[in-house]
């Protein structure tokens, strides 16, 4: 290890050292940690106030428009469902309905036969 890294190692662990202690003194301070609550607190009051004006005003609130996207996805993939379903009857009922021409066709050749 070179001098200069050294220097640098220990300059990082001072460097560590005092911020935690920066952050432990503005943990423990009691005057921070009121105005920490009371900020929080008063946008928690914020929400509360803006989600009651939008529900006077009979506007939907973020909650409410994810909630009808996600219904509308999951209403979506069900038509998908639904239309696939229809592709494949209607496919099978073209099966059917070619196998009952021949075999009438059969049938006609046959009769019509002496």
């Amino acid at each position: 290890m070179t001098y200069d890294e050294y220097e640098q190692d220990g300059l990082r662990a001072r460097a560590e050292q005092a911020l935690g202690e920066l952050a432990q003194a503005l943990i423990d301070n009691p005057t921070l940690h009121d105005a920490v609550t009371a900020a929080l607190g008063a946008r928690e009051k914020a929400l509360e106030a803006q989600q009651a004006a939008m529900s006077a005003l009979n506007l939907p609130s973020a909650t409410d428009v994810e909630r009808l996207e996600r219904r509308l996805r999951s209403f979506s993939q069900r038509l998908e469902d639904v239309e696939e379903a229809i592709d494949d009857l209607s496919r099978e009922l073209g099966a059917v309905r070619r196998e009952n021409a021949k075999k009438s066709a059969k049938k006609e050749k046959t009769n019509s036969q002496p």
